[in-house]
């Protein structure tokens, strides 16, 4: 059974960081792309950042710069740095298996001006 198991939103002023985890279980992790969404209120869910197997990434323009992802294969843990928060950052953020229908529950991340 797949579980993805995220952590690490908060309250944040803007300027500040958050780094966001996921953690899977039930999937061969080493072998799968893992991706960051990202949903603000009123609005569709958006990728954010993606890693495939080989460490490669990619992000939206939104957060280049200023997002990093990465993952752990030893802890089956994907992460999400993000510095220079913004308030258009706001919102819930979810990891997915690659592009299946796998997500996890979500955190809120939430920045102030």
């Amino acid at each position: 059974q797949v579980h993805l198991v995220e952590s690490g939103g908060g309250l944040v002023q803007a300027g500040g960081s958050l780094r966001l985890s996921c953690v899977a279980s039930g999937i061969t992790f080493r072998l799968v792309a893992m991706a960051w969404y990202r949903q603000a209120p009123g609005k569709q869910r958006e990728l954010a950042a993606d890693i495939i197997s080989d460490g490669s990434t990619n992000y939206a323009d939104s957060v280049k710069g200023r997002f990093t992802v990465s993952r752990d294969n030893a802890k089956n843990t994907v992460y999400l740095q993000m510095n220079s928060l913004k308030p258009e950052d706001t919102a819930v953020y979810y990891c997915r298996w690659g592009r299946t229908e796998y997500w996890g529950q979500g955190t809120q991340v939430t920045v102030s001006s």
